[in-house]
């Protein structure tokens, strides 16, 4: 189907100059003089040198050809680059490196003026466009003008100077640098459809410049660490101070806790310990640990282990730490203490035909008319969440949204996000009792279908399926794991059975004798052959099992790997 056209051929430059009236409205305090000045000369230029600054803007790169700058709405783009060229904001014929000119010009285009050079330094036309450059590369030519390098070309250039100033009015609107201005488009289209949340005119990211300026640099810090940039350099560029700002600390501790990370996989245990105490990550007390008990300083890692054990930061944490403290202990002598295994569910073993996914195949077996097996693996439960508690999400709470392209609250993964919004939430689960949560659901997956969240995975969250556990799964239930997800939704969002199966009607019944009035499912966590449960998995294995929720492993073997036989076998005596 194709997509709907943009009628307004400047939508792109009325989509910028919203940005700047937004910053303008909610920023004014934060911009630099030479921010606050561009923004009033922008305002001041012809349309069309306006129109054609934003389209260098909103592409790749800092380097342009003017035969490559053809744009219908514009017209002639020689003519529209001279108020641009005035402003200081593009440069005319800039000098290049080799490799830019490279990145402009196609290989024939550099061939007709360089290819007596290029035959001179022993390399053919056959030769590719990479080995040109590595070859010319190799001479260390000094930068020129493009004209310079390839005069036959007969073409203009221009290099983009406020491209770095852009890149930070675009941090300011976002508050990340991970959403592009194709985000307006994609929403005009309808490709994007966000909720319509109500934001003051203080609502912003971003208190005060240092506060964007730190950002910026950790954000490349990030992308010196992503290129691979030596660990030494890099280092002394990373702040080691704690910000006063929680989500800056967040991006200082997560940045620290991957090169200290990398340094402990490099064997530099001494200096990736020193990193991992200056960490606010949560997975840095357990990295520690590991490092201690690398280096033979077994008390010391059980002494932290053991802090760990009597305030976990995460549930996966205290879980990680019943492995760890007792093989210390047993280092040290100590006597582990004894473990309260958790009962195994109940054991589900199938020889299938080899499939291209195990759990589809999975739930092609198990399936009956009379009771369906559906693929819904995180889907459901996070989407049925997400409806019931539509409001509370995206309520407008001070700092939670600053911009109209949110698909959830910037601290939906904060230790406060339910208590922020604990009398919304409350309000939105108190429908589980009174039982209309039904018609609540059913009525935001009509109203809502399509807009962007955190927990609804339209695609995925089939209306059928959404009937059936409405229908089979009790109230009590959905509470259980609501509450479950709300007390760790960045860990809990994930880690669920991949399936679900329903007995819908009133005769049906479901495994283990249960009667009418009693949970008419049960969720089937799938494992192929060679798999294991991961630790999240485990995790909500136990939940369910802690609160008779009815669940299963279902554990699979394919039958070329057996001896051809089709058989089920259940541990529990289950059958399909």
């Amino acid at each position: 189907m194709a997509l709907p056209t943009l009628e307004d051929p400047l939508y792109y430059l009325a989509n910028f100059r919203k940005v700047l009236d937004w910053l303008t409205l909610r920023y004014a305090d934060l911009l630099s003089v030479e921010e606050s000045a561009f923004i009033t000369a922008f305002e001041r230029t012809p349309q069309v040198s306006q129109a054609l600054l934003v389209r260098m803007v909103m592409r790749k790169g800092v380097d342009f050809r003017a035969s490559r700058l053809l744009y219908a709405e514009i017209g002639d783009t020689i003519e529209a680059a001279v108020p641009l060229v005035a402003a200081g904001w593009v440069e005319e014929s800039a000098t290049l490196s080799i490799e830019a000119l490279f990145g402009l010009a196609t290989k024939p285009e550099i061939g007709a003026d360089m290819s007596a050079w290029l035959t001179d330094l022993g390399v053919g036309r056959s030769a590719g466009k990479g080995a040109w450059l590595a070859t010319l590369r190799a001479e260390t030519p000094e930068p020129r003008t493009l004209a310079e390098w390839l005069p036959a070309l007969q073409d203009r250039h221009y290099r983009l100077t406020v491209d770095a100033m852009c890149e930070r009015f675009r941090l300011m609107f976002f508050g990340n640098l991970r959403q592009h201005w194709s985000e307006f488009v994609l929403a005009e289209l309808g490709v994007y459809r966000f909720e319509s949340v109500e934001l003051e005119a203080a609502s912003r990211a971003f208190s005060r410049r240092e506060e964007l300026e730190a950002y910026h640099h950790l954000h490349g810090c990030r992308e010196r660490f992503d290129a691979d940039e030596p660990l030494e350099t890099l280092l002394i560029d990373v702040p080691r101070v704690a910000f006063d700002n929680d989500w800056l600390e967040r991006r200082r501790g997560r940045l620290i806790y991957k090169l200290a990370y990398r340094l402990e996989r490099q064997g530099a245990f001494d200096q990736a310990l020193e990193l991992y105490r200056d960490s606010s990550a949560p997975e840095s007390r357990l990295r520690q640990i590991r490092v201690l008990e690398a280096q033979q300083l077994t008390e010391a890692a059980l002494a932290l282990a053991e802090r760990a054990e009597a305030a976990p930061v995460s549930a996966a944490e205290s879980q990680v730490m019943e492995r760890v403290l007792p093989r210390l202990r047993r280092k040290l002598g100590q006597m582990p203490a004894r473990r309260t295994e958790a009962s195994a569910p109940p054991r589900l073993d199938l020889v299938l035909p080899r499939a291209s996914s195990v759990e589809r195949a999975v739930a092609r077996h198990l399936s009956r008319d009379e009771a369906p097996v559906c693929y819904v693996e995180n889907v459901l439960v996070n989407g049925l969440f997400g409806l019931l508690c539509w409001e509370a999400i995206f309520a407008p709470l001070p700092g939670a949204f600053f911009h109209p392209f949110h698909s959830g609250p910037v601290d939906l993964f904060e230790a406060d996000f339910r208590a922020r919004r604990r009398e919304l939430i409350d309000t939105c689960l108190a429908a589980l009792e009174r039982g209309d949560y039904v018609e609540i659901i059913r009525r935001r997956y009509r109203d809502k279908w399509g807009i962007q969240s955190p927990f609804v995975f339209w695609e995925a969250l089939d209306e059928g399926v959404l009937e059936l556990a409405l229908q089979c799964i009790p109230a009590h239930h959905l509470r259980l794991w609501f509450e479950r997800l709300l007390g760790d939704i960045r860990a809990n969002r994930a880690g669920m059975p991949d399936l679900i199966q329903f007995w819908p009607a009133s005769e049906g019944r479901p495994p283990e004798g249960q009667g009418l009035g009693e949970p008419a499912y049960r969720m089937i966590e799938v494992k192929g052959p060679g798999d294991r449960l991961q630790d999240n998995q485990k995790r909500w294995l136990e939940f369910c099992a802690a609160h008779d929720m009815p669940i299963s492993v279902c554990y699979v073997t394919w039958e070329c790997e057996n001896t051809g036989v089709n058989s089920e076998v259940s541990a529990a005596g289950m059958t399909s």
